[in-house]
């Protein structure tokens, strides 16, 4: 109930194809956290894949990756996913995270619109593949990416990870975006704390998700909101009046906002911050808040 729809609506569709069982995790809507003992409960032999978000793109819930990774582990199936909000915010490491296939894109982290797949060598080597035949059996090669590649999109990737990269010190590029994201969570981090410690001195205004200040590592500093008697997208119409870009609606995590009551009264307002944003810009929209909820 927590993802992008990009990490639903295709098992659905598989499922639907091939006279499949899908079943979905609920949330506690109080914080917007994963409830894991349903999960754990919900698998069995059967289950063939665990897929989940890495961070959710509507309230910047960090799910314990490693845990859920854990137990579709130990039922035999695989951990399925879905880095795309996570990766501007935290670095991604496959191993730690126990993940057997991730996906991921490059406009999140400054860069193009792209596809980005890690699997396991032997997964990606033992999977069907429709192919030319021409093209290579071995993985990577061309197995699942036949014909003349994006060049252009791979070059704008490659700087992207560069522009990241270049934010940190070291003595390589791995040691660089070490330490480019840790240096990024400190300090977006700082930002969520700012931002969660004015909130409640906001009056008619409600956040959706994780909201003591003491838990930010726990999300990213990606925030929905709405406002008493306000329709989201008036709300975002405030603010672009006031020179502050944020979204509204369901920003494609279409099963939460239903979850939450919200999807059938426009959504709700997402602002977020990176680490380029200036603790003045947080004060900018929490005062802005305060002005549009009167």
């Amino acid at each position: 109930m927590l993802d992008h729809d990009a990490n639903v609506s295709p098992w659905l569709l598989v499922a639907k194809d091939h006279g499949l069982v899908v079943r979905r995790v609920d949330i506690d809507p109080a914080d917007c956290t994963l409830d894991l003992a349903q999960l754990e409960s919900l698998l069995s032999e059967k289950t063939k894949v665990v897929a989940f978000t890495l961070a959710s793109n509507g309230v910047g819930t960090i799910p314990d990756a490693a845990r859920i990774s854990e137990l579709a582990h130990s039922v035999g199936a695989l951990a399925w996913a879905d880095g795309v909000h996570y990766a501007p915010h935290r670095r991604i490491d496959v191993g730690s995270l126990g993940v057997d296939v991730l996906l991921c894109s490059p406009y999140k982290f400054f860069g193009p619109h792209l596809g980005l797949a890690y699997g396991r060598r032997d997964l990606f080597a033992s999977w069907p593949a429709d192919r030319v035949r021409p093209a290579e059996e071995e993985p990577p090669g061309h197995r699942y990416e036949t014909g003349t590649q994006n060049h252009e999109g791979i070059a704008g990737a490659t700087a992207a990870i560069e522009y990241v990269a270049s934010l940190g010190d070291g003595a390589d590029r791995r040691a660089r975006l070490d330490d480019a994201y840790a240096r990024i969570r400190s300090y977006e981090d700082s930002l969520s704390e700012r931002f969660l410690s004015a909130l409640p001195e906001l009056s008619g205004v409600r956040l959706w998700g994780i909201a003591d200040p003491a838990r930010v590592a726990e999300r990213t500093p990606t925030f929905a909101v709405t406002i008493d008697g306000r329709q989201p997208a008036a709300v975002a119409k405030a603010l672009a009046d006031r020179g502050i870009a944020v979204w509204d609606g369901n920003y494609y995590a279409l099963e939460l906002m239903t979850r939450l009551g919200l999807e059938g009264h426009g959504g709700a307002v997402r602002a977020g911050f990176l680490h380029y944003t200036r603790a003045s810009e947080v004060d900018g929209l929490v005062d802005a808040l305060r002005s549009i909820a009167g």
